[in-house]
């Protein structure tokens, strides 16, 4: 069984920052990939998906130090979101329902981003995230089970970080 656990992040000005950096990056990835996802459906006729977009990231980066500055498996989650998004949008043509293609996201909906294996530890009053550095973490109650995924959420200007664990 699934459960989530939610709790707030109080981060210092520079991780604040880094936090900032992170989700604009992932924004402008999530926009370029729906854009390239596009262009190809209209000029080739040929529908991208998951793998053919993750494998070109070395090269993005190479083109694109800011990259470098985020996680590699953050930036493979954007492109896991954006294809999720596309599975969800043909079911809902297949089964006749209102369509909604995914949409560019402006800075203030694109709000979190994840953390899907590792890249995160958590110590004592601390959650060292990868290439932010150790945020101070208000831990309320114990975490049961193993913890799968990390996803750090902004909500009203502040930061929460959400444990997706596994437990019996």
């Amino acid at each position: 069984m699934r459960m989530a656990y939610r709790f707030r992040l109080y981060p210092s000005q520079e991780q604040r920052k880094k936090l900032e950096f992170t989700l604009e990056r992932c924004r402008l990835l999530y926009n370029r990939l729906l854009e390239e996802r596009i262009l190809a459906y209209r000029l080739e006729g040929k529908s991208l998906n998951y793998y053919e977009q993750a494998n070109t990231f070395s090269e993005r980066k190479a083109h694109i130090p800011a990259l470098k500055q985020v996680h590699s498996q953050v930036l493979q989650d954007v492109a896991r979101r954006l294809d999720k998004a596309f599975q969800a949008f043909f079911r809902r043509v297949k089964s006749g329902e209102t369509p909604g293609f995914p949409r560019f996201k402006p800075p203030q909906r694109y709000d979190s981003f994840t953390y899907p294996q590792d890249g995160y530890v958590i110590t004592g009053n601390k959650l060292q995230l990868s290439k932010i550095g150790a945020v101070k973490i208000k831990l309320h109650r114990p975490i049961a089970g193993k913890v799968k995924t990390c996803t750090v959420t902004r909500k009203n200007g502040h930061y929460y970080a959400c444990f997706s664990c596994e437990s019996e």
